[in-house]
């Protein structure tokens, strides 16, 4: 009887343990739905872990290759500046004596410039008295007085030569005053014998001899300086 009331006393809690309540099932599924959402969370951090890897990779592998494109393109820019050195060095020079040509050119035309202003400045400006002038229809030209007396003396270049003809034409310079203050030849006779020579030398001396009433302005009361031609006939 002992016996069997304690297999009974021991059965019973072996019975109840098999059969849990209600609300310790509760617990149990909440336990494993908190470890199924916690597996979950851990699974997405790695999966993206993972992706942030693989993109981590990519980015450094395209920065090596931009890296290498770099350094080759480098090197090549490096290759071409050292192989037209020389040119650039020939440009660079062609460029400054281009500059130097430049800056003369600019100094000749400012020259010639003023030169013209100054020219025209002397044009438009009214000649005063001894002014060198050019004849024109404002221009009284000088008149010789003694043209006559100024016979230039020919030499006879042999016994049986004969005396050179023709016209020899001596531009003069005649002062203000009248007076002859340079002659040089303009015409001389055809050829270039020494007759021809010498005829053209003596009508230069006999210039420097004349005479002027001096180039006037057209109401006669400003004398000028002027060149004028002069022609001597030969016969």
């Amino acid at each position: 009887m002992r016996i069997a009331l304690s297999l009974l006393l021991i059965a019973l809690p072996l019975s109840a343990a098999k059969r849990p309540t209600a609300a310790q099932l509760q617990a149990q599924v909440k336990r494993l739905t908190e470890e199924r959402d916690d597996l979950k969370q851990r699974l997405a951090a790695t999966e993206g872990l993972q992706q942030e890897a693989a993109g981590a990779k990519k980015a450094r592998d395209l920065a090596r290759a931009e890296a290498a494109a770099a350094k080759k393109e480098a090197d090549q820019l490096r290759a071409s500046l050292k192989e037209n050195q020389g040119g650039s060095d020939a440009i660079l020079n062609e460029l400054q004596e281009a500059k130097v040509d430049a800056q003369e050119a600019k100094a000749e035309a400012d020259r010639l410039r003023s030169q013209n202003e100054s020219l025209l400045r002397r044009v438009n400006a009214v000649p005063g008295e001894g002014d060198l002038v050019q004849l024109s229809d404002e221009i009284q030209p000088a008149r010789p007085i003694n043209l006559n007396r100024a016979t230039p003396q020919i030499k006879s270049s042999g016994l049986f030569s004969s005396r050179p003809k023709g016209v020899v034409v001596v531009q003069v310079l005649i002062s203000e005053k009248g007076d002859v203050l340079s002659a040089r030849l303009l015409q001389g006779l055809p050829g270039d014998s020494a007759g021809a020579k010498g005829a053209g030398e003596a009508c230069v001396e006999a210039a420097k001899h004349l005479v002027f009433d001096p180039a006037t302005s057209k109401d006669g009361k400003t004398h000028f300086k002027v060149w004028q031609g002069i022609g001597f006939y030969l016969d």
